[in-house]
């Protein structure tokens, strides 16, 4: 009569389980064909601010590849680590194994739920007055406060706080394991919380540059790597504050003058669908 395999056994022959290069490898090449897609599906679209965001399907899609592509790279050391210690579990029988990409599931759900926050506020704000962020309007004026405001949150508890959590992903690791698949898919939004919290910020600065712009996206994407995994983190922080509130005060001022930022109208019509 044949012996059933001990689950460890059976666990290390699942495809899903990898060793931390190979999932590291994997994490790097979804971001870098999130960032193909990226690039392929915005050629062509106004990167200005204010641009419409589309059809809620379309922005969806489109948002999910986006964090994937600016998010994965400085979410990678926590997810290696969770990779670790729940195969360090799974091999000592405490618990069974969970594949990682229930994790990062969790994680993409939160800044999912922010994408879709800020195109509710988006859509608010069109139909109160569809006009009142017009570049001739109001426009600079709002995207200059709303930047410098995103400056001045770099200063605040708050936002050290929720940094300091995804710099030390071993510790919540530690004090905050939660079993099974939906441990993991609660642990991964837990986590994606802490990562809103830390750079929802950035994200209103994206917005406000102009949301379909790859240079912008680049330049975030680089700010959020390096608060998150350079040694000096947690010192950029200022830095960035102080030069979020003199951008948002330039672009408030003198729009028109400032690098990078493609004025409303001069860019293509954006061709998406609903």
């Amino acid at each position: 009569m044949a012996v059933a395999p001990a689950p460890d056994q059976a666990a290390e022959r699942s495809p899903l389980r990898l060793n931390p290069v190979s999932i590291a490898v994997v994490i790097l090449g979804v971001a870098l064909v999130s960032w193909l897609i990226t690039v392929e599906r915005m050629r062509g679209m106004d990167a200005g601010p204010g641009t419409d965001l589309g059809g809620l399907g379309w922005f969806l899609g489109i948002w999910v590849t986006m964090m994937a592509a600016m998010m994965l790279p400085s979410v990678a050391p926590m997810v290696l680590a969770f990779a670790r210690v729940t195969e360090q579990r799974a091999s000592k029988e405490q618990a069974a194994f969970v594949p990682t990409w229930v994790f990062v599931a969790g994680y993409l759900a939160a800044w999912t739920a922010y994408g879709l926050s800020a195109y509710g506020l988006f859509r608010l704000i069109d139909a109160i007055d569809g006009g009142v962020l017009d570049w001739d309007r109001a426009g600079p004026y709002v995207a200059g406060g709303a930047i410098v405001a995103a400056g001045l949150y770099q200063l605040t508890p708050v936002k050290d706080i929720c940094l300091r959590h995804c710099r030390t992903p071993l510790h919540f690791l530690f004090h905050g394991w939660h079993e099974g698949r939906f441990g993991a898919l609660r642990m991964g939004a837990e986590h994606g919380l802490y990562c809103v919290g830390c750079c929802w910020g950035l994200m209103v600065v994206l917005f406000s540059l102009g949301v379909m712009s790859l240079f912008w996206m680049a330049v975030i994407a680089g700010v959020i790597f390096a608060e998150k995994v350079f040694p000096y983190g947690m010192r950029l922080t200022r830095l960035v504050a102080i030069a979020f509130v003199a951008l948002g005060i330039w672009i408030a001022i003198a729009p028109s003058s400032v690098p990078g930022l493609t004025q409303p109208g001069s860019g293509p019509a954006m061709g998406m669908e609903p």
